[in-house]
């Protein structure tokens, strides 16, 4: 795929999450402990080569486009610069080598399955601890707190995997 098409698919796909996130998904709030958060799709899919000044700035402004329109003053900004910078390194660990990453971004079809699923939980654990735990901002809760984390992480891979089914599905 060429650069321009990458960075318009990218471009697209920013502004539709941000929009889903904030028209529908902040709306949902099962049983006081599920949230869904899939703008962070966004920054799971960011490609390999994006280089990591380029890849935080890109996860504040993740982060930030949810704080406006939700008025959070800078908590998804905190949890999404905290995922981008951990991106790196959940790469390096759960990948064999430079070698074994196919295609141009973390995929479910360029991966398999299980190392997407290691990729994008651990991912999503680290937002969503630092997202929860920051708008607790005390320890008294903190196995309710822990609680939402695990299950609006569970909900959020769901969402993640059913997005990758979707939108990007094996070929045959």
């Amino acid at each position: 795929m060429t650069t321009s098409r990458v960075i318009v698919n990218n471009f697209l796909r920013f502004f539709v999450l941000i929009a889903l996130q904030v028209l529908v998904l902040n709306n949902i709030y099962l049983g006081g402990f599920i949230n869904p958060y899939l703008y962070i799709y966004f920054i799971l899919l960011i490609p390999y080569e994006v280089p990591g000044a380029l890849l935080l700035i890109l996860a504040f402004i993740t982060g930030a486009g949810v704080d406006i329109f939700t008025n959070t003053l800078g908590l998804h900004s905190s949890a999404c610069l905290a995922m981008g910078y951990a991106r790196p390194h959940i790469i390096r660990m759960i990948s064999s080598g430079p070698d074994s990453l196919i295609g141009d971004s973390p995929s479910l079809k360029n991966q398999g399955l299980k190392w997407f699923l290691y990729y994008s939980l651990s991912l999503i654990l680290i937002h969503h601890f630092v997202l929860f735990f920051l708008e607790a901002f005390r320890f008294t809760e903190f196995f309710t707190t822990f609680l939402r984390v695990v299950m609006s992480s569970v909900f959020t891979l769901l969402l993640v995997l059913i997005c990758e089914y979707l939108f990007y599905p094996k070929e045959k």
